[in-house]
């Protein structure tokens, strides 16, 4: 059974780090498009980052100089290193995984960062 695990979630201060991890189980990870996205109360999702199998990275532009997408295959799990965070980065954040017509989510994580 495929599972997408997500852990590294929590508060943090303004200004502080955070490294959210998303861990594949019983797929080869390196062969799907890994996605981070994030919502908050009564807005709609966000697509923050993306990593291509091909090793192509894009990011929004709220994050652009702050996020950091990576992954390690030997590990099958794709990081979120969120730097220099802002209130306005609190939310839930979601890793999602696609290949062709297989599509994973993770669980979720929340992230708050407040003083």
């Amino acid at each position: 059974q495929v599972q997408l695990v997500e852990s590294g979630g929590g508060l943090v201060q303004p200004g502080g780090s955070l490294r959210l991890s998303c861990a594949a189980s019983r797929l080869t990870f390196s062969k799907y498009a890994v996605t981070w996205h994030r919502q908050a109360p009564g807005k709609e999702r966000e697509l923050v980052a993306t990593i291509l199998s091909t090793g192509i990275i894009n990011y929004a532009d709220s994050v652009r100089g702050r996020f950091t997408i990576s992954r390690d295959n030997a590990k099958n799990t794709v990081y979120l290193q969120m730097n220099t965070l802002k209130p306005e980065d609190t939310a839930v954040y979601y890793c999602r995984a696609q290949w062709s017509r297989d599509i994973y989510w993770g669980q979720g994580m929340q992230v708050t960062v407040s003083s």
